[in-house]
């Protein structure tokens, strides 16, 4: 059996001296080297920015959108959505693992991977069902973990579909739990969808009663979802890529100190202004869509003269995936509506 590196670096193609994820091209054959673990794959959960352009680009078409996401894994070795650069992740069953890998698994078990399907050698053999609703695909298919690759064993109390919604942006509220200190003023742009209302939750447990959690939805129908279940204390739809108008709102709802914490989860473009106007000077911006920008954050920053730390969603931060399935325990609410909605 061939040995393998533990980042995964023996998969690229192209361009070579890589690591996976920015890698064009990797090699998605099914013989596992000493150190991977191989994965009967059971349901991709695709990263919302990349579904949404998947889905726009097909028209709605759900056979156009197999074939897309199919096509990608074709050329790829991997789902890797060319224009938005993201993945998503997965549910599968351990099939096999190599001699040389370290850690706790066990064939039969059954897993989400918390690493991107960017980086994550797949083979689609078929597409079972598509969910556009809640970006969810059923495929016949396989997949390897590498070494470095995290994971969480699924719990055994809540449905498998409703666990993964959660994991899959579970590296939000996690941040927003690190980040939210009590009495702080937090905006969360994007606060009806998934990762927006578990981070309201994080957020509104943080701040406690001398904050304020304010949370701006994408529509008055994602707006409502969280104003149902009092995630925040004031709640407003609003068009995020107008970024003055937001920052006028945020004013007048904050006396005009605007906020100590903006949290983006939004998933279209140009949103980037609109997190760094509504943000105080020396305050933070975290921005986990993986629809944003770098350029247009740093650039847009220093072009209005706004002192602000910015965070890129790094999916990961330690005890993420504890942190997210711990509210939907908390938050019956939430979980109920998680249910609803996702499994």
């Amino acid at each position: 059996m061939k040995k393998g590196c533990p980042f995964g670096t023996h998969r690229v193609i192209s361009p070579k001296g890589v690591l996976p994820q920015p890698a064009d091209v990797i090699d998605n054959t099914m013989e596992i080297y000493d150190n991977e673990v191989l994965i009967d794959v059971q349901t991709l959960n695709v990263d919302s920015a990349s579904f949404t352009q998947i889905e726009k680009q097909a028209g709605g078409n759900v056979e156009e959108i197999k074939k897309i996401m199919k096509g990608i894994v074709a050329k790829a070795g991997k789902h890797k959505n060319p224009v938005t650069g993201s993945g998503g992740m997965l549910i599968g069953t351990v099939k096999e693992i190599g001699p040389a890998y370290k850690g706790s698994l066990k064939v039969g078990d059954k897993l989400a991977t918390l690493v991107s399907l960017s980086l994550t050698p797949l083979v689609i053999d078929e597409i079972l069902d598509v969910r556009p609703d809640i970006d969810q695909v059923d495929i016949k298919g396989q997949a390897i973990l590498f070494q470095s690759g995290i994971y969480a064993v699924l719990p055994k109390d809540m449905p498998e579909t409703l666990a993964l919604s959660a994991l899959d942006v579970a590296g939000a509220p996690a941040q927003a739990a690190r980040l939210v200190q009590s009495g702080d003023i937090v905006v969360v742009i994007g606060g009806g969808g998934k990762s927006g209302l578990l981070c309201l939750h994080e957020a509104k447990k943080r701040a406690g009663v001398t904050g304020k959690v304010i949370c701006v939805g994408g529509s008055e129908k994602s707006t409502e979802r969280a104003r149902k279940l009092g995630l925040a204390d004031e709640y407003f739809p609003f068009d995020a890529t107008d970024a003055v108008g937001l920052y006028n709102k945020v004013s007048e709802l904050t006396g005009g100190k605007l906020a100590d914490i903006v949290i983006n989860c939004v998933n279209i473009e140009n949103t980037e202004m609109a997190s760094i106007l509504a943000c105080r000077d020396r305050g933070t911006v975290y921005f986990f869509s993986m629809a944003t920008s770098f350029t247009k954050a740093a650039l847009g920053a220093e072009g209005v003269g706004k002192d602000v730390n910015m965070i890129i969603g790094n999916g990961y931060c330690k005890d993420h995936a504890d942190i997210a399935l711990q509210v939907l325990r908390e938050n019956d609410g939430l979980r109920k509506l998680f249910e609803e909605m996702y499994a």
